[in-house]
Order: C-alpha cells, then sequence, then structure tokens
C-alpha cells in the first residue's frame, strides 16, 4: 500500500488538472452557460473574413459574437445573427459594419451606434449593413488607375 501511495496522487493530480482543462474549455465555448445575450440580424451584400464565433465589438470593446451565418437563396446576401451581451443597448438606427483589424489582421463586426431613443430588442434586425471591403479589388483599381474620377 505504501509503494501505490505516490502513483496514487500523481493519477489524482493528473486527474484535478485533466478536469480544470475541461471546465476551461467548457466555459470558453460557452457550454453550460445561461442566455445573457440577446440576438439580432442583419443581412449583408457581402461578410467575406467572417465566421460563427467572431467577435461583435462596439467602441473596440466585444460585446458579443456571430451566432449564425446562411445564404438567402432568394436575395443572395448573407443573412447573420449576432449575440449581444445583455445589458448593453444598441439603438435601433445603429449600423452593422465588418472591420478589419489591419492589412494582416482578421475582420470582426462592429456596431456604429446611431443616435436614436429608442433600442432595438431581441430578435429585431439592423437593416444598416456594410459588408467587407475587398482589399485586392481595391489595389487593382488603384494600379489600373480607374480610382482616378
Amino acid at each position: 500500500m505504501r509503494d501505490d501511495l505516490p502513483e496514487i496522487m500523481v493519477g489524482g493530480v493528473v486527474l484535478a488538472a485533466a478536469l480544470g482543462f475541461i471546465i476551461y474549455a467548457g466555459q470558453a465555448a460557452g457550454i453550460g452557460r445561461s442566455s445573457d445575450s440577446y440576438a439580432l440580424k442583419a443581412s449583408f451584400r457581402s461578410i467575406e473574413g467572417i465566421d460563427v464565433g467572431t467577435d461583435l465589438r462596439l467602441a473596440g470593446v466585444n460585446i458579443g459574437k456571430v451566432t449564425g451565418l446562411t445564404l438567402n437563396a432568394e436575395t443572395y446576401r448573407a443573412d447573420t445573427v449576432v449575440s449581444v451581451a445583455h445589458g448593453i443597448e444598441i439603438p435601433d438606427d445603429s449600423a452593422l459594419v465588418v472591420s478589419s483589424e489591419g492589412l494582416l489582421g482578421g475582420n470582426y463586426m462592429e456596431i456604429v451606434p446611431g443616435g436614436s431613443p429608442f433600442y432595438l430588442s431581441d430578435g429585431d434586425a439592423i437593416s444598416d449593413t456594410q459588408g467587407a471591403i475587398s482589399l485586392i479589388s481595391l489595389l487593382m483599381k488603384f494600379v489600373s488607375g480607374q480610382g482616378n474620377d
């Protein structure tokens, strides 16, 4: 029995560490989290660089995530669902924009707040959207001289 004690202690530490990693992964993925957010919908012409799980920011602060992306077969637009943390009120004339972190950075969704005294609620749609701007097409226009109007 005394010979087994170190092995039992090491096994207990390994199990505790594994359980800690499982709990951390569950919290990071949002598993088991109560509904502490509300959903907003939007439709984009181009949502290049955005996936489910992409950050939603307001004034540079992460306030939610993209939770759904589908192609609307009738309008050929990308229908998007974002979740916003409860307690953050978004004016109903706000815009939802695909922004870039820089030339080599990834894209994220940004809310540009409006000035309306009325706020969006769960399930409402944001009508003012701006999709992704293709850096390659901008460079091609610049190189070919089409941007000089």
